[in-house]
Formats: structure tokens, sequence, C-alpha cells
């Protein structure tokens, strides 16, 4: 990737104060327990500020944050369940009309396909490739 996940995180967190409104003091106790912690208490932490960005769906800063909050999680716990929440959530940010910082769009898009990377989207296996190889052409 040519952008730290982490640092990018901060910034869209700190983004999402005005977004948020009085679920504010909430997002920063979990943002906290997620950034200092490792192991089931980071990952609680982790989906309470996901079930908490669900409330907020318009709060363009807070979904970036869950994105990029999301690529921590799959390097902390590499699951195929992370990589499919990473790739719903890019979606789903990707297709909204609002305007959008266009660094975030740029750090997402790529997000977006090492999520599909991860999940084996974008590669064909050996089986494939020979399969495509044997598949007879026009005129073969």
């Amino acid at each position: 990737m040519q952008f730290d996940a982490a640092l990018a995180a901060q910034d869209t967190f700190q983004r999402a104060e005005t977004e948020l409104g009085s679920d504010w003091d909430t997002a920063i106790e979990l943002e906290g327990i997620f950034s200092s912690n490792a192991g089931s208490t980071a990952r609680e932490a982790y989906e309470g500020l996901l079930a908490l960005g669900v409330h907020y769906p318009q709060a363009y800063s807070f979904q970036a944050f869950c994105i990029f909050i999301t690529w921590q999680q799959v390097t902390e716990e590499t699951i195929a369940h992370h990589f499919q929440t990473g790739m719903r959530l890019c979606e789903a940010f990707l297709a909204s009309h609002e305007a959008k910082d266009a660094q975030d769009i740029a750090y997402i898009t790529e997000l977006y396909g090492s999520f599909r990377d991860g999940l084996g989207l974008d590669e064909e296996d050996e089986i494939q490739v020979e399969f495509r190889k044997d598949t007879p052409k026009g005129g073969d």
C-alpha cells in the first residue's frame, strides 16, 4: 500500500467528531480501547465502532475511519470475515454520491483492491490458468 492505514484512520477519526454528535464520547472510548489493546479486547471495541457506524451511514469521515480500522483488524487477525467486511464497507463508501476527499477515495479504492486480493477474487489459480491455455480458441 502507498499509505499508512493507521495514520489515515487517525485523520478521518478526528474529522468525524461533528458527524457523530452525542455519540462522539462513545466513539472516543471505543477508539481508545481499540488503539491500545490487542486480541479479544481490541476486537470487541472494533465491533462496537462498526456498530456505531451502522447508525451513521451518511457520516463520511466515520465510514472512512471504519474502513481504515478494518484493514488494521485484518493485519491483527487475518480471517476472511474481516476481508469481506472491508469489501462491503468500501463498496458502500465508493457507491455513495456525496462529495468526498480525493485522498480518502484513493486510499479506499486501494484498500478495496487489497481486501479483494486477500480473498483471492482477482487471482486465477493454477487450474484456471491451465484450463484457459487448453481451451480451444476460435479457429482451433
